[in-house]
């Protein structure tokens, strides 16, 4: 991927990661969906006192982008202000469901960039 477009779905997870309603974690979480037609969604993590009506920012920007009709996905840089942080089980199969095994995930905070393929993090995934 060019390093400007990945500077660019960086800084696009960081700016959404001060959207978050964290709460109870105080764990701020945003993330960008790039496109294969270069648009970018955006997600920010959504907590709720009952732990399972919290939504992840990593299905809060895919959700966004397959409501716009959107089927073909590249990437997705995840943001978090305290550490980097890898995707849970759920945002896996929902990745899972959409996207290629080469699709690229990084995982950002303030210093670090890891990058992942989603195949390296969910190498037998749930499918047909």
């Amino acid at each position: 991927m060019e390093k400007s477009i990945k500077e660019r779905l960086i800084e696009c997870a960081k700016e959404e990661s001060k959207h978050s309603y964290s709460p109870y974690s105080e764990f701020s979480v945003g993330a960008a969906l790039l496109c294969s037609d270069g648009e970018i969604y955006r997600g920010t993590n959504v907590e709720n006192k009952s732990y399972g009506a919290t939504c992840c920012a990593e299905r809060v920007a895919f959700f966004n982008a397959i409501a716009d009709g959107k089927r073909d996905f590249s990437a997705i840089a995840i943001y978090a202000d305290k550490n980097p942080c890898y995707p849970c089980g759920i945002c896996r199969q929902v990745m899972a469901e959409h996207c290629k095994k080469e699709f690229l995930i990084y995982l950002c905070d303030s210093e670090r960039i890891i990058e992942e393929s989603l195949d390296s993090l969910l190498p037998k995934s749930f499918d047909f």
